[in-house]
């Protein structure tokens, strides 16, 4: 028995799987293609994560595709995250290619050309299904952690949701949070200090910058009604196969913020909203995260340390969670570690740096006789990877140097046309595009302010009313006394005035009469 027949008996054997499964490729030895030597991906595994590495330009969005696509005609919904903008193709099949036909026939499957369901959805003011969420579906500790909050400014914002669920006062979007931070210490400080305790003016002040700093990145879109019901992700078309929901990312790249706080509101919505599923046979739902690196980036500690906690997590809800990315080092080796498959396109050593972490990189992938891991990693073609996934036992299958299959759908965008039509069609739209604005917090907060300042104007003015009358009351008191003083006078003035009188009369005539 030959190398060729031997390695061909490995990787079959390897790879063999009991129940549904997905065939992504062939296996490789010595960059030739072993036809039949099918690497698979049992579909009972998929919920286990994984990750898709490689250099720009090796094929990471390909085989993404390629496992949309057959996840989406397995039954199995998807979400995509599509931040350079290139996977709106999925709604349109293959035009086909002499090379396609070429790369199949190495492989040993049939190549079939289709479109697949697709909704588009957006974060921003793109065209698309229009996804938001409430700052109360937040809630005050996942918030906290996406500000980034010191433990003192957490305890704030917990003290504010429990005053607006006390007085009935909705937290929808962050005019409403901005709202009641202004609140807390200004107007209503008397109501926080008597009920909650003294709000320092500080703490406020920092959460209001957080906040600022947020809406800057555009999160004020994101924030408000009508909230996105993640079941709507769930759904299956006519022909029984799952969506393939699209978000549309291409202007939120200088946002990381925005991006990492949606994820997070997203991942933790599908676990708190999502049953149990168990050791299940297939999928609920996949993730795909492209460009992950943005997610982590970004994330302070407290973050990332809830992303890995939904990433153990969420795995019992049926949901797989895929991160796209460069390298491997890009994901934090925390969230690295709970990944069941890799799909390692090459990578390319132009630097000290770019060998180190080659090296690193091929650490992360189980011992083969056939491979040298870290020679490979440098000399793969264009489609062509390194893959490990797990078996249905979950033990990690062969390790196989892989020519990936083709997608069946477009590998382009599609046209201004397609996509106003694909659009149009969108059974989501009416529900989600209209933008409510319902009375919440920052309307019944003014609307409270008001009636305060209200009050306090009758008040003041009942106050200057009394003091009106209480002064004319006095002016009245004095003005009688003065004219009973006059009355006891008027008599002596009489008296004096006659005998002035008289006097001036005798005078007179006195004079007379001298003469």
């Amino acid at each position: 028995m030959d190398i060729k027949e031997t390695f061909f008996n490995y990787i079959t054997e390897g790879n063999e799987t009991k129940g549904d499964f997905i065939p992504i490729g062939a296996a490789m030895l010595n960059g030739e293609t072993i036809t039949g030597a099918h690497v698979k991906i049992p579909l009972k595994t998929m919920n286990r994560h994984g990750l898709i590495a490689g250099a720009t330009g090796t094929g990471k969005t390909k085989s993404l595709q390629v496992l949309a696509e057959n996840l989406s005609d397995k039954g199995i919904p998807v979400l995509l995250m599509d931040i350079k903008g290139d996977l709106s193709g999925l709604a349109q099949p293959s035009s086909g290619h002499p090379k396609i036909d070429e790369r199949h026939e190495k492989i040993g499957l049939p190549f079939e050309a289709k479109s697949f369901p697709v909704e588009i959805l957006t974060l921003s003011e793109q065209d698309g299904v229009r996804l938001r969420a409430t700052v109360s579906e937040f809630g005050p500790t996942l918030l906290s952690r996406i500000l980034d909050l010191t433990q003192a400014q957490s305890g704030v914002m917990a003290v504010l949701f429990q005053y607006c669920d006390d007085n009935k006062l909705p937290l929808l979007d962050l005019k409403d949070l901005k709202k009641i931070l202004h609140y807390a210490t200004n107007e209503g400080k008397d109501e926080f200090t008597e009920s909650y305790g003294r709000i320092s003016t500080a703490s406020t002040g920092a959460i209001l910058r957080k906040i600022i700093e947020l809406e800057q990145q555009g999160a004020d879109l994101f924030f408000g009604e009508t909230s996105f019901e993640v079941d709507d992700l769930l759904r299956i078309d006519e022909n029984g196969r799952g969506y393939i929901n699209i978000i549309r990312l291409t202007d939120i790249q200088d946002r990381p913020k925005l991006f990492s706080t949606f994820m997070l509101s997203l991942l933790a919505e599908i676990y708190a909203t999502f049953p149990e599923q168990g050791d299940s046979d297939r999928p609920e739902l996949v993730m795909f995260i492209d460009e992950a690196h943005l997610i982590f980036n970004e994330a302070s500690k407290p973050l990332l340390n809830q992303i890995e906690s939904i990433v153990k997590l969420i795995r019992s809800k049926g949901v797989g969670l895929y991160f796209v990315t460069q390298n491997p080092t890009d994901v934090p080796e925390e969230v690295l570690g709970q990944l069941g498959l890799k799909i390692q396109h090459a990578l390319r050593a132009f630097t000290a740096n770019d060998r180190k972490a080659i090296k690193l990189t091929a650490q992360n992938y189980p011992d083969s006789d056939y491979y040298d891991t870290t020679e490979v990693l440098t000399s793969l073609g264009i489609g062509e990877a390194l893959v490990s996934a797990l078996n249905e036992k979950g033990r990690p299958t062969p390790l196989a140097a892989t020519m990936m299959r083709a997608p069946m759908s477009r590998m382009d965008v599609l046209t201004d046309t397609e996509l106003s039509h694909l659009l149009s069609e969108s059974k989501l739209s009416k529900k989600y595009n209209k933008e409510v604005d319902r009375e919440s917090a920052y309307e019944l907060l003014n609307e409270k302010i008001e009636k305060a300042e209200a009050e306090e104007a009758k008040e003041k003015a009942k106050k200057e009313q009394e003091a009106l009358k209480q002064e004319e009351a006095k002016r009245k008191s004095r003005s009688s006394s003065t004219s009973r003083r006059s009355k006891r006078m008027n008599p002596v003035v009489k008296v004096l005035t006659s005998a002035t009188f008289i006097r001036s009369v005798f005078g007179i005539l006195n004079k007379v009469m001298k003469k």
